[in-house]
């Protein structure tokens, strides 16, 4: 009975240890890295939302003025040539009938004062067909500048799904 009562006493001492260090916090989870652990997914939400609806101005929006995008290879500098890389990508084909999803478990994203990463995929689907129309992997690093969070630099290429 003794040993019984000394067992469950220490879990007690564990338990309530355990729950003073999850209430102050851990290293890597304060209530600021959260907050733009956040921020950073909002970008693959708003990128996913503007290719979709097609809508170039708010796709960009998620770019810092002098970031870089290499696809296929090819890498450009800067707002103005990402978005003309991009008017031309299948997302924002107006023939193209498609909708834009990521699976919530492929979004790695972290932290690391003003700067940070980004990873996700672009499942892109054809409305019309049901069908997936294109699979890329968009790997990023981010940056907060002015108070929001930005792509600095994207390096995407195509995956391939596996069961």
């Amino acid at each position: 009975m003794k040993t019984i009562f000394t067992i469950a006493a220490l879990a007690g001492l564990v338990l309530a240890v355990s729950a003073y260090g999850a209430r102050k916090g851990s290293p890597g989870t304060s209530a600021q890295e959260q907050a733009d652990l956040y921020q950073i997914d909002g970008i693959e939400k708003t990128w996913h939302r503007a290719a979709s609806l097609k809508n170039l101005d708010l796709f960009m929006s998620n770019w810092a003025p002098n970031a870089t995008a290499t696809i296929g290879g090819k890498t450009v500098t800067g707002k103005a040539a990402i978005r003309a890389l991009f008017a031309k990508a299948g997302p924002f084909q107006r023939q193209n009938h498609w909708i834009s999803d990521t699976p919530a478990y492929k979004i790695r994203a972290t932290v690391n004062g003003n700067k940070g990463t980004l990873y996700f995929e672009c499942h892109y689907i054809d409305v019309d067909t049901g069908k997936v129309a294109a699979v890329v992997g968009a790997d990023q690093q981010v940056q907060r500048l002015n108070g929001r969070w930005l792509i600095t630099n994207l390096a995407a290429s195509t995956v391939t799904l596996k069961p």
